[in-house]
């Protein structure tokens, strides 16, 4: 049993790892100059410009948050069933001050929805899936 558990171990751990090492992937987290690289460098332009070619939802969020801790695996669940057609950023609001900052972002967790033409949507709080598909569809999705 011993010799079974050393062997089946490591192998059970580093599964679990690669898991949910690739199931965090879908989301992608974002620095200042990231986001000035592909979304918006509002250093350069006063006029809103979206530098992504999909839409994406940017979830400004803090690790503390207990209602963003809510919203991290419906975020990932979207991500995964909008693939190819969205994009789902996080910003830490404490790591990323600047960004936060420029955006006003007084509560977390702040959804900015930002359409590839058009000007970004903002909602604030926690939202339902539900909800959060219906913005997908109304404001991003839409053509």
């Amino acid at each position: 049993m011993k010799r079974c558990l050393r062997i089946c171990l490591p192998l059970i751990i580093a599964a679990c790892s690669f898991s949910l090492h690739a199931y965090a992937e879908d989301v992608t987290y974002l620095t200042t100059e990231q986001f000035k690289a592909r979304v918006f460098d509002y250093t350069k332009n006063k006029q809103w410009q979206y530098q992504g070619e999909l839409p994406c939802i940017i979830d400004f969020y803090t690790t503390w948050c207990g209602p963003c801790r809510r919203l991290a695996p419906i975020l990932e669940e979207l991500s995964e069933e909008y693939c190819g057609e969205i994009v789902v950023y996080k910003v830490d609001t404490e790591r990323e001050r600047e960004l936060a900052a420029v955006f006003g972002i007084t509560s977390i967790p702040t959804l900015l929805f930002c359409p590839v033409e058009g000007r970004p949507q903002m909602a604030k709080g926690l939202l339902p899936k539900e909800t959060l598909k219906q913005a997908i569809t109304e404001v991003l999705l839409t053509k």
